[in-house]
């Protein structure tokens, strides 16, 4: 389940500690502009697309695997979406049959995302193509697709109930940091409390035993991307309201910022560990320092840069200590 149990997880406690270091750093360096309840909701509107695409990559990290196209599949499921709602829906006229269209097309958005889920799902177990080549492939066909959809135009002009998914509050909450906490716990027990949950963790410590077990590996691979799929599909929905819009370039600069967030988080880059709690603690952490060193003027490409330099940082730690454990 999600639970902060910082005293039987260490990792949960670094990262608390480095979490309560940022946030006195950035107020510390900005106190006027970062200690302001607008911050905090900038970060939390920010924060679930990004948690979201970062909760598909997780998955499929947690299994040894990858998934370059989440990006790609999110962009090409909001695109039919927003075909689907710009076609059918006049957004300055009400009609009764809206809802049924918006249901339509949020269906639509998860069944295309679940779909490229099902196929890197194939093309890695079944086929055995590499989940970094399988994935890169899928991300480079629907980047061409989605550019020949939209001939590289902007789709904008959604309906009010969309709109709202991205942009509206509860009681000063963002409606987006309810979606995100929800799917985020949902991830958590889908991988804690189930069959298939278990067998990913199985699988990335140690898939020929899994074999051995009497798992269908197959299965649970195909399991395993079609889950991150269903997210970048949960993602399309997020970011085609937060924008108004779909397009075929959006948030690719989130790529490397969801694989810093699952190692920062404790994903072992070779599979079977990790969990959604050290996640959700990396996220916040990189919203903090993203937005501080915005706020402080620093140029966008350095944090990119420094994005690179922690990513390298953590997975140097991560080999020294498990390179330290099998030692002893």
């Amino acid at each position: 389940m999600l639970k902060f149990d910082a005293g039987k997880n260490p990792e949960l406690k670094v990262l608390s500690l480095i979490l309560v270091g940022s946030f006195i750093l950035m107020a510390i360096l900005s106190p006027r502009n970062f200690l302001k309840i607008g911050t905090f909701q900038g970060m939390a509107f920010q924060l679930p697309e990004l948690g979201l695409l970062s909760l598909a990559m997780m998955i499929s990290m947690l299994t040894g695997g990858i998934n370059l196209s989440i990006i790609a599949t999110t962009n090409i499921s909001a695109i039919f979406a927003a075909m689907i709602l710009t076609s059918s829906i006049n957004p300055e006229l009400a009609s009764s049959g809206d809802g049924i269209v918006i249901v339509i097309a949020i269906l639509v958005a998860l069944l295309v995302s679940v779909l490229v889920g099902l196929i890197n799902g194939i093309l890695i177990s079944v086929v055995n193509i590499p989940p970094i080549l399988a994935t890169l492939g899928t991300m480079k066909l629907l980047q061409g697709l989605a550019f020949i959809i939209t001939r590289g135009y902007v789709i904008s002009g959604m309906p009010e109930a969309i709109r709202l998914i991205g942009n509206g509050m509860i009681l000063g909450i963002p409606v987006p940091l309810f979606i995100f906490v929800f799917f985020a716990w949902l991830m958590a027990f889908y991988l804690n409390h189930t069959a298939t949950g278990f067998n990913i963790f199985l699988f990335g410590s140690n898939p020929v035993a899994t074999f051995f077990s009497g798992v269908n590996n197959k299965k649970v691979i195909i399991q395993t991307y079609m889950m991150s799929g269903f997210y970048c599909g949960l993602a399309a929905l997020v970011m085609m309201s937060r924008f108004n819009s779909a397009k075929a370039g959006y948030g690719e600069s989130y790529l490397l910022v969801t694989i810093l967030a699952a190692v920062l988080g404790g994903v072992k880059s070779e599979g079977g560990f990790g969990n959604v709690s050290g996640l959700v603690l990396a996220l916040v952490i990189l919203q903090i320092v993203a937005n501080g060193l915005n706020l402080i003027g620093v140029s966008s490409f350095l944090t990119v840069a420094i994005w690179g330099l922690i990513m390298i940082a953590v997975m140097v730690i991560h080999f020294m200590t498990g390179k330290k454990r099998v030692q002893a």
